[in-house]
Parts: C-alpha cells; sequence; structure tokens
C-alpha cells in the first residue's frame, strides 16, 4: 500500500488521542465527573470506543462550567479576547452554546477547504480570496441581523452577506437584483451558499443574464446539497460546485474534491461511523482535536456519513440527518441521500420536501420554471414507490412556496415519527 499523505495524516491520528484525551479527561469538567480517566492516567487510542458518547444536550446542561478548567472564568476569557462564544443553528434541537477559541473558526475552514486541489490553487492565487456568501440570516456565525443592516454591516473581512431574508422563495424582483448587484460589484472568487439560498440565487442571476467573471467555484455548505441544487447552480455559474461539510460545534470536517468524494480533515478530528450498515453508513461521532476551549470526545453530531476504505485514501458520503432519515417496513434505514437519487436526471425542480403521514405519503416541490413533465414526475413517482416500497404515491404537489425550519435551514425528509 502506498503511503499517501491522507494515510499518513490518517495514521497520526492515534497518537494526537493519546496525547490529548488523558489532558482532557482529567481537566475538563464534563468527563473528569464522569471517571473515565485510567487509574494510572494513560489512554491507548483502541480504547477510544468504550467511551460514552456525548451530545447536544451534555454540551447545554452546567455551560459553560462543564467546559471551563479549575479557577477559569469565562469573563476572563472573553476580557482578554481569546475566545467567542457562538450557538447552533437550532434546527434539530435548542440551539446550543458553544466556546470556540478566537480566529478557529477560519483556521479550520481553510484546513478543509485546502482538502481539494482546485480550491488550494485558487487560494495560492488570491490570498485573499472574496467570497459572498448566501444563507439563512438568522445567525451564521459571523454573523447576525436584529435590523436591516447596511451594505458595510454585511461585510466581515473578504466576505460579503448578501441576503437578508429567511424565506429565499418569498424574493422579490428588487431583493434578488439588489443581491445580484452588490455580488457582481463585490467581484468574488467563490460562492459560499446554502444550497437551497443558492439555488434561488442562481435562478434569478440565470433569467437575467448576470455574470460573475471572477467567479472560481462554489461551495456549498450549512445543510445537505441535493442533485437539484447543485445542478441549478453549475448550470447557471458554469464553474465547480463542492460540498463542504461540517458543523458550528465541530468545524468544518469533510471537503468534496474533483473526483466526487469527500475527504476528511485530519488534523481538524477523528470521526467515527457508529453501527454502519452493509454499505458502510451509520450515525457520524467526532471527537475534535483543535479547539482546546471546548473539546468534544465522541461527540454524536446527528448525521448520518457513509465511510469508504480505499487503498490511497479514506473517502466519505453525507447521507443527511438521522432524524430526517426514513424507514423501510423491514426497519431498514432510508438516508436522504437515498431519496436524492432518484431526482438525479429528473429536470424541472428547484426544491422539494418529501413528508410521510399515516397512511400517506406527500412529494411537495418548486418547479423549476414550468413544472417537469408528467412523464418525469410519473418517473419519479416510481422510483420512490420502489424505494420506499409503498403500494401507491407518493403524492405529487407542485407549490411556489417551501418554508425552512425556524433556523432558517431547510429539510428534504419528514418522517411520521
Amino acid at each position: 500500500m502506498l503511503a499517501t499523505e491522507q494515510l499518513i495524516q490518517e495514521a497520526g491520528q492515534a497518537r494526537r488521542l493519546e496525547e490529548l484525551l488523558p489532558r482532557w479527561l482529567r481537566e475538563v469538567p464534563l468527563y473528569r465527573r464522569r471517571g473515565l480517566q485510567a487509574p494510572d492516567g494513560s489512554f491507548a487510542s483502541a480504547d477510544l470506543g468504550r467511551l460514552p458518547l456525548i451530545t447536544k444536550q451534555d454540551i447545554r446542561q452546567g455551560f459553560p462550567d462543564n467546559f471551563l478548567r479549575a479557577g477559569v472564568e469565562l469573563e476572563t476569557l472573553l476580557d482578554a479576547d481569546v475566545v467567542e462564544l457562538e450557538h447552533t443553528s437550532g434546527t434539530s434541537e435548542e440551539r446550543t452554546p458553544l466556546l470556540l477559541a478566537r480566529g478557529w473558526w477560519a483556521e479550520q475552514e481553510e484546513r478543509a477547504l485546502r482538502l481539494n486541489p482546485l480550491v488550494a490553487r485558487v487560494l495560492d492565487e488570491f490570498p485573499e480570496a472574496r467570497r459572498v456568501t448566501i444563507n439563512s440570516p438568522v445567525c451564521s456565525g459571523d454573523i447576525c441581523y436584529t435590523g436591516t443592516p447596511s451594505r458595510a454591516e454585511r461585510v466581515v473581512g473578504n466576505a460579503l452577506f448578501v441576503s437578508l431574508s429567511r424565506l429565499p422563495f418569498l424574493w422579490g424582483e428588487p431583493e434578488l437584483a439588489r443581491m445580484a448587484a452588490e455580488a457582481a460589484g463585490w467581484q468574488p472568487q467563490f460562492l459560499d451558499v446554502d444550497p437551497v439560498y443558492g439555488a434561488v440565487f442562481a435562478r434569478y442571476c440565470e433569467r437575467q443574464g448576470v455574470r460573475l467573471p471572477s467567479l472560481r467555484f462554489v461551495v456549498c455548505s450549512y445543510e445537505f446539497v441535493s442533485v437539484v441544487h447543485r445542478r441549478i447552480l453549475e448550470r447557471a455559474f458554469g464553474v465547480p460546485v463542492f460540498n463542504l461539510y461540517g458543523s458550528t460545534e465541530t468545524g468544518h470536517l469533510l471537503m468534496e474534491t474533483e473526483g466526487g468524494g469527500m475527504r476528511a480533515s485530519a488534523e481538524t478530528a477523528h470521526l467515527e461511523v457508529l453501527k454502519p450498515d452493509a454499505r458502510g453508513a451509520g450515525e457520524l461521532a467526532v471527537t475534535t482535536f483543535t479547539n482546546d476551549f471546548m473539546p468534544l470526545i465522541r461527540y454524536r453530531i446527528g448525521d448520518l456519513v457513509e465511510r469508504r476504505e480505499g487503498p490511497y485514501h479514506t473517502s466519505y458520503r453525507v447521507h443527511g440527518r438521522v432524524a430526517d432519515a426514513f424507514t423501510h417496513p423491514d426497519g431498514a434505514r432510508v438516508s436522504t441521500w437515498d431519496i436524492d437519487q432518484c431526482f438525479a436526471d429528473i429536470r424541472g425542480i428547484v426544491h422539494y420536501q418529501l413528508v410521510e403521514r399515516p397512511g400517506a405519503w406527500l412529494l411537495r416541490f418548486v418547479p423549476d420554471g414550468p413544472s417537469p413533465a408528467t412523464a418525469e414526475l410519473d418517473e419519479l413517482q416510481r422510483r420512490l414507490r420502489k424505494l420506499l416500497e409503498l403500494g401507491v404515491g407518493p403524492v405529487m404537489q407542485a407549490t411556489d412556496l417551501l418554508l425552512p425550519e425556524s433556523s432558517g435551514k431547510f429539510r428534504l425528509g419528514y418522517p411520521a415519527r
């Protein structure tokens, strides 16, 4: 087996675990109270799977004292400007407070972006690469809106935030025209988008002939990127579209490469796939390496990920949220990715939501211009019925409006449970 750079980094994770975990188990109250420290203070990486999993509830309970070391006060850290307080978006459960090292977000994001060689070349060519961010303005980590901020107030470093509403399907022509003019004037090297928000913006640019000649690639983050979102973004902007996966609490963990697979940021975190199925997909648990103020050990992130080990590297596929997965009559799981593959060559859809109701299924979708042809909808219905092992349905319903969660993020699946 060839010792590639990625395999060397993966092998080095065992050493990182053995260096960091004994101290965290000894010093961090959340772990110390559980008595997880070995009697002699040692830790072997092979023992990681024996430690209990933690969840957002564990982070919230007693925060920030559950992470602060003895004698350390939060006010002291804030006064010294070495940490910042953030929160998760609150899509799957209530918002969770986070303690992040100052500058940590930008560092781990760039580390993940550079896993893609094309993106790394652009960042080398443009050390001050400009981006336009199009996402939910509820709160994005860097910027939170409590009113209607001016353009100057929406510039953070080299990023310009252009979206002012969390209801993209209600954006009117004046709002979209403002966003497009601001984006064109900023001359970005890349777009950083929530895929639903980005797809709506891309359709406007396509209709109006808006061009972004400086644009080199698009990064989709914040939530699951569907094949329907990706198709519109690629068509409208004519540049590669890549998936960047992670969370506010863990940082960016996976970055899509030009070949289509996703690479893990080995310096950022150790990834475990819990109870994988026959294809290697299971729930993701994350042990972080780079935020010493709030280290997470075996953090249950709430997402499904497929791990595929190859001779030269390990690649991953994101399957969506655990809470959004459906269940076969025999108990087998049907992930968001599984559902989304049914849309792979179905044209004419901007976004969709599949809803399971007692005794009935409903697929609501926003058309991309005219509604898809009847034959295409019939084929999509047939695929979904086969995948989910349904007797009939789902009912297909075109709509002009699909609503996000209170966080501003969208869900693709609503299981009956």
